[in-house]
């Protein structure tokens, strides 16, 4: 580690030599323009290197990260004013130079561009603006890259965040679904019922579908159709002849995907806290999906509305569609003395 550190510092001294070895060179061009004393050009652009390098390495090491970057806008013009001054000054010390130790007070000696302080001071200040620029351009990259990473990290995280919420959310659905499953299992059992057999083997399906299935992102809708017909033939036999089921299904595509155990979580909430009026429990479910949209409704009847609102299930359900169909999801409670009545549509990907 410490040896790369050493080659990448001794790599960047090297290209800002070239870079200063260019300058002198721009210099030397520059101030030579209508001159034919080479070593009074070189001597004064050798002159000007100092105040150059100094300048542009305060600028793009100290003002431009330490207070123009950082937004603290009021020191940077008062050292970029403090900065130009001395320069300014150094920049006059080097006219005068040319013309006392490099011209022997001859005016006509010295170099015609060399004379004019304006243009000494084009040629100092043109170097600094062009590496203060290349360097803000650099400041501006990184600090993007940086943003982007930053940001990608918050997703990460937020991603992550939600699997864990969903996984929790499941880890509370599966307990609840296998707790009212199990106890309409444990009333046959008692009984002796022929129907025990059977109705073991639609639960086995249903974990199988719990087990191996749910844990899938998503699932085929036609998968969770089946299993919500399971969970309903289930339901017929606790409730036997105080049950009255509707279900109704119009799908054009075999190949639509949902998430697992999404619309069972409802079926669920509506055989638990469904009331039996007029000695009949009687439940009313559609399912309707075309193209990329999914239509579902439930309506069961109930004596207290406010019953139907508990449980983990139904507010479960609500998060995880939250989680996973944010923006693209309806979802519609009716409350009312008699029945109690869920609409949903969901725009699948």
């Amino acid at each position: 580690m410490i040896k790369i550190i050493i080659i990448n510092k001794v790599g960047q001294l090297i290209l800002h030599a070239i870079f200063w070895f260019g300058v002198l060179l721009f210099y030397t061009y520059f101030f030579g323009f209508n001159s034919s004393d080479f070593s009074y050009v070189l001597s004064f652009s050798l002159f000007l290197m100092p105040i150059s390098i100094a300048t542009t390495y305060v600028s793009i090491y100290k003002l431009i990260p330490d207070y123009l970057i950082k937004k603290r806008y009021s020191l940077f013009i008062l050292y970029s004013f403090y900065t130009l001054i001395i320069s300014t000054y150094l920049i006059v010390i080097s006219v005068f130079f040319g013309l006392i130790y490099l011209s022997n007070f001859k005016y006509d000696n010295m170099a015609p561009i060399s004379r004019n302080l304006v243009f000494v001071a084009i040629a100092v200040y043109l170097v600094v603006i062009i590496v203060s620029a290349f360097k803000l351009l650099k400041l501006n990259l990184k600090h993007t890259e940086k943003t982007k990473k930053l940001e990608t990290k918050i997703l990460e995280t937020q991603l992550k965040l939600k699997e864990q919420e969903l996984n929790y959310l499941k880890m509370q659905i599966h307990p609840h679904f296998l707790f009212n499953t199990l106890n309409t299992l444990y009333g046959f059992a008692l009984k002796k019922a022929d129907e025990t057999p059977e109705m073991i083997l639609k639960l086995s399906n249903l974990l199988d579908y719990l087990l191996y299935q749910v844990d899938k992102p998503f699932v085929l809708l036609e998968s969770e159709i089946n299993h919500i017909n399971d969970y309903i033939e289930l339901e017929k036999m606790r409730f036997n002849d105080t049950l009255q089921v509707d279900f109704k299904t119009n799908t054009t595509s075999k190949d639509l995907k949902i998430a697992p155990m999404l619309l069972i979580p409802f079926v669920e909430n509506s055989f638990k806290h469904g009331s039996i009026a007029s000695g009949v429990l009687n439940i009313k479910i559609n399912l309707y999906a075309k193209n990329n949209t999914v239509k579902f409704s439930i309506e069961n009847t109930c004596i207290n509305s406010e019953i139907t609102q508990k449980g983990i299930g139904l507010k479960n359900i609500q998060k995880r569609l939250e989680l996973l169909y944010k923006d693209r999801y309806l979802l519609k409670i009716e409350n009312n003395k008699e029945c109690f009545k869920i609409n949903l549509q969901i725009e699948l990907n």
